[in-house]
């Protein structure tokens, strides 16, 4: 390559012989040349820039609409669970007013026991004995029947759950005997009564015991009190039947009251 003070000459002489060839650039083209050059590498420069920065938002954006996607899923759930609160909240306030202090009289048929603990006694059992079988309704108010009786081998459930206010009455639904009071995790305080024939009746999640082991009882005697002992999340009662040990239907022998 030989360079003359007054342009560019560029020489190709190839590698196994032959006619050389060259190039001359005057000084006006090799200026062009050189400005050419630099604009393509600016602009190649610029290109890349710009496609990187266009490549940057693009990822942002997608980023963006996934989030948006999100959100407006998040949006629906929130939706979702707010009607199902108002939905709770409403059964809630069913509830409390179904809770709420009794306006009328306590029941005229209602037989409260004598103060204190009375002394243990038996009764004669059999269709000789007053009102024995267990077929009035265990409270004094109609309560709300959260669970009925289940008798199927998964999930057994053997009697109902009534929902009443802590601390109402719990009622002797047949006249008998009583034949187990006590505490225990699941039941809470829980009263057995005997009633002849082979029926019992069990109360269970009692806040307070009114009776003891032995006692006599006459149909719709107060034995105790509802609440929320044992396994349970809410004040209740719950109320089986049994004939000869086994579950029956308690809604097949007693009234829920209006």
């Amino acid at each position: 390559m030989k360079r003359k003070p007054s342009g560019l000459t560029v020489v190709f002489v190839p590698d196994e012989g032959g006619e050389s060839r060259s190039l001359r650039f005057s000084p006006r083209g090799l200026r062009i040349s050189i400005v050419l050059g630099v604009t393509a590498l600016v602009l190649g420069a610029v290109m890349f820039v710009s496609w990187w920065y266009f490549a940057l938002n693009t990822a942002r954006s997608w980023s963006l609409q996934a989030q948006v996607d999100s959100l407006q899923a998040e949006r629906v759930q929130v939706m979702v669970l707010a009607d199902e609160l108002a939905r709770v909240e409403a059964e809630y306030e069913r509830i409390r007013l179904l809770f709420g202090p009794s306006e009328g009289p306590v029941a005229h048929d209602l037989w409260l026991p004598p103060s204190g603990l009375p002394t243990s006694g038996s009764a004669s059992l059999g269709p000789e004995t007053e009102d024995y079988l267990p077929t009035s309704w265990p409270l004094t108010q109609s309560g709300f029947i959260t669970q009925p009786m289940i008798a199927q081998d998964a999930g057994d459930h053997p009697g109902l759950d009534i929902a009443i206010a802590s601390d109402s009455y719990i009622r002797a639904a047949g006249g008998g005997r009583v034949l187990r009071t006590g505490e225990d995790p699941l039941y809470g305080r829980f009263v057995v009564l005997e009633h002849g024939d082979g029926y019992q009746t069990v109360y269970a999640h009692a806040s307070l015991i009114l009776v003891e082991r032995g006692q006599s009882v006459r149909r719709q005697e107060v034995i105790a009190l509802t609440g929320s002992t044992g396994q349970s999340t809410a004040p209740h009662l719950h109320f089986e039947i049994l004939l000869d040990g086994l579950p029956v239907d308690p809604l097949s022998m007693v009234e829920q009251p209006n």
